[in-house]
């Protein structure tokens, strides 16, 4: 038995689902995150090992304090505190005698350009073991 309403016939519903507006932003995620992890993967990777000599300094120069604690490391590898040469063992027992023991005292350290950058480390290394943390790179400008 088949109904005709309005005598147009039998109405036969051909589409029985609606269109959905919304947008799916699951694949745009899944791209965004391929992205980041191939960026946390690449980053470390672009760091270079490349021996180098490093330039002057171009920028504006600093205040200085009055009363300026000097430790110059030449390329010899000899170690100063102020004019006095020390023993990078007796670097820290001189440096208190300098400063009095205050470990605020901001400290400079001017490293010749040929001097052996591990050197360098192992005296800031030092310093920052014997609880000075204000440290300072002298450089000449431009």
């Amino acid at each position: 038995m088949t109904i005709h309403l309005n005598g147009l016939g039998p109405q036969v519903r051909r589409h029985s689902y609606q269109q959905n507006a919304e947008m799916n932003v699951t694949p745009f995620v899944d791209v965004i995150l391929v992205l980041l992890i191939i960026f946390m993967v690449a980053a470390p990777l672009a760091t270079v090992d490349v021996p180098i000599d490093l330039p002057s300094n171009a920028a504006s120069a600093s205040n200085v304090p009055s009363d300026p604690v000097y430790i110059t490391v030449q390329k010899t590898g000899s170690i100063y505190l102020q004019e006095s040469p020390v023993n990078l063992k007796d670097l820290i027992a001189a440096l208190e005698v300098q400063t009095g023991g205050n470990r605020e005292t901001r400290l400079f350290i001017r490293g010749d350009q040929r001097a052996e950058y591990g050197l360098m480390m192992t005296v800031m290394a030092a310093l920052q073991a014997g609880g000075y943390t204000k440290i300072g790179l002298v450089a000449e400008e431009k």
